[in-house]
C-alpha cells in the first residue's frame, strides 16, 4: 500500500511523522510524495498557536480533496490538533477516517490496515533506538528527540496537556542512535524535545544535558560533525553545560533559550519567573564561557495585561541584548490555556504593531552583526541549490540552525560546484538583515560522497 504523509509544525513533530514512516516501511508498505498516487494520506498536526490550527485545517481539507481526485482511500489525522480537538474533528470533518493523538504514534500500522481503530499506547510514547524511522529531512542533518513532555506550568503553554509529563530517553538509546545517523552519513544532529535543559532529570542524572553533549562529541566520524540542541529553558542553563559546549569543537556555539519576554510583571503571569535584569546577567555570563556563541531567542508580545510600558522594558532589553536571532509571536488566546482566563487582554492590532516594531529592533541588531562579519572566512555546511536560483547554492554556519534562521547564500562556488553535506569554507563579501553571500574560497574535499536521499514529504512547514 503507498502511503503519503505531510508533517507540520516542529522538529519535534516531524521526528513522530519520521517515527510513524519507518514503522510503516517495516511493515511492508510504500512511502510516495505525490498525494494523487497515496492509497493512505498522513497528516501530522500542530495546533501550538492560532496560524498553525488554521495551517492545519487547511492541510486536512486539501488533503480530503484527493480521496475524490486521487486513489486515496483513507485519511488519518495525527498530532496535536487531535489531542486538543478530537470531538470536533469527529464531528465537523467527516473526511477524516482516523486520529492519532500525540501519544499512540505506535497505532499508525493498525489504522493503515484497518485492524486498530480502537484502542490507544499502554504507556506514554517516547521512541527509541530500535524504533524504525524514515529521515524526511536531507540527509545531511537530522533531529533526534532526547525528551518528551514537560513539567513548566507555563500559563500561555497547553503542551503539557496533551505530550504528558517531562520524561527523558535513556542515555544510551540516545548514544546509540546519533552513531548509526553518523555511520549513514549525517553531519549534522539537532536534539530536540519540550525543554532539553531537562534531560535526564526525571532518570536521576545532574547535569543530563551536558554529560550527553560531551558524549556525543566523543563520537568518532570520519569527517567534522556538528552538535547542537534546541529549546534551553533559561533557569536549566547551568555552569557546567556552558563548560562543556566551550570545551568541544564539534558541539556547536549556539544557544537557543526561549525568554518569551524581559519584564518581571508579565513573565510573572507567564508563570516564568525571572526578569530582563537577571536574563542579561545570564547572556553575559553565556558569552563569557562561550566565546563567538550564537544566542536565538523567542518572544511573545501581547500577552494579557502586557502594558506599554512592559513592551518598552521589553524593547529596551532586545536593545541591549543584542541576540544573534530573535522570533517574536503575537499572543494567541487558546482557549484550553492558563492564560485564556487572564484579564487585561491586548487587541489584536496592539499585537500586530507592537510585534512589528520589536522585529524592527531586531533586525537593526541583525544586520550589525552581519555586517561585522565582512570579510572574515567562516566555516559553512552546504544545504544544496537555493530554491530561488540554480546559480546560487545555499549553506549555514554552524551559528544558523535549519530551518529556523538566516542562510549563506554562496554565489561563487569556484570551479567545481559543491555538494549538500560537505563542510566548506567561505568568505563573507555581502551582508543582508538575515542572509550573508558570500564565495567558497577552499578546495573540495574528495572523500565525501553523500548519501542518497530518502523520502520527501509532499508539503510541511515549522512554527
Amino acid at each position: 500500500m503507498k502511503i503519503g504523509f505531510v508533517s507540520l509544525g516542529c522538529p519535534k513533530n516531524l521526528v513522530d511523522s519520521e517515527v510513524m514512516m519507518g514503522q510503516l516501511v517495516a511493515n511492508g508498505h510504500h512511502l510516495t510524495p505525490d498525494p494523487s498516487d497515496a492509497d493512505v494520506i498522513v497528516v501530522n498536526t500542530c495546533s501550538f498557536i492560532d496560524p498553525a490550527k488554521q495551517e492545519s485545517v487547511d492541510t486536512i481539507l486539501e488533503m480530503a480533496e484527493y480521496k475524490k481526485t486521487g486513489r486515496a482511500k483513507k485519511l488519518i489525522v495525527a498530532g496535536c490538533l487531535v489531542e486538543r480537538y478530537r470531538g470536533d474533528i469527529r464531528r465537523d470533518l467527516p473526511e477524516v477516517d482516523a486520529l492519532i493523538g500525540t501519544n499512540e504514534v505506535e497505532r499508525i500500522v493498525g489504522l493503515v490496515d484497518g485492524t486498530g481503530e480502537s484502542g490507544g499506547s499502554a504507556e506514554p510514547y517516547l521512541y527509541h533506538e530500535l524504533t524504525p524511522r524514515v529521515l524526511a529531512t536531507p540527509r545531511h542533518f537530522a533531529y533526534i528527540k532526547i525528551a518528551e513532555g514537560c513539567d513548566h506550568p507555563c500559563t500561555f503553554c497547553v503542551i503539557p496537556h496533551f505530550r504528558g509529563a517531562f520524561r527523558s530517553r535513556r542515555f544510551e538509546s540516545v548514544i546509540v542512535e546519533a552513531e548509526r545517523l553518523f555511520r549513514t552519513g549525517v553531519r549534522e544532529i539537532n536534539l530536540v524535545g519540550q525543554d532539553t535543559t531537562c534531560y535526564g532529570e526525571d532518570l536521576g542524572l545532574k547535569d543530563g544535558l551536558a554529560h550527553l553533549l560531551a558524549r556525543l562529541a566523543q563520537i568518532e566520524t570520519p569527517q567534522p560533525k556538528w552538535i547542537r540542541f534546541l529549546y534551553a529553558y533559561p533557569n536549566r542553563i547551568t555552569a557546567k553545560l556552558l563548560e562543556t559546549i566551550a570545551a568541544h569543537c564539534s558541539l556547536v556555539k549556539y544557544i537557543d533559550m526561549p525568554l518569551q519576554h524581559a519584564s518581571a510583571a508579565v513573565l510573572k503571569r507567564m508563570k516564568r519567573g525571572s526578569s530582563g535584569e537577571l536574563f542579561l546577567k545570564l547572556i553575559e555570563r553565556i558569552r563569557r564561557t562561550i566565546p563567538g556563541v550564537a544566542i536565538r531567542t523567542s518572544m511573545i508580545v501581547g500577552f494579557p495585561g502586557e502594558t506599554e510600558s512592559d513592551f518598552e522594558e521589553l524593547c529596551r532589553f532586545v536593545e541591549a541584548a543584542r541576540f544573534d536571532r530573535l522570533g517574536v509571536f503575537g499572543y494567541s488566546d487558546e482557549e484550553t490555556s492558563v492564560s485564556f482566563g487572564l484579564d487585561g487582554k491586548v487587541g489584536k492590532k496592539a499585537i500586530y504593531n507592537r510585534k512589528r516594531r520589536l522585529m524592527a529592533l531586531q533586525r537593526k541588531v541583525s544586520l550589525a552583526r552581519n555586517r561585522s562579519l565582512l570579510g572574515s572566512e567562516v566555516d559553512v555546511l552546504v544545504d544544496g541549490l537555493s530554491a530561488d536560483s540554480d546559480l546560487v547554492w545555499q549553506a549555514r554556519m554552524a551559528a544558523q540552525a535549519p530551518e529556523i534562521d538566516g542562510v549563506c547564500y554562496i554565489n561563487d562556488p569556484g570551479e567545481v560546484a559543491p555538494v549538500p553535506g560537505q563542510m566548506r569554507r567561505m568568505r563573507i563579501d555581502e551582508a543582508h538583515d538575515y542572509d550573508l553571500v558570500g564565495a567558497l574560497v577552499d578546495e573540495p574535499p574528495p572523500e565525501y560522497v553523500p548519501p542518497p536521499p530518502l523520502f520527501p514529504m509532499f508539503t510541511g512547514g515549522r512554527t
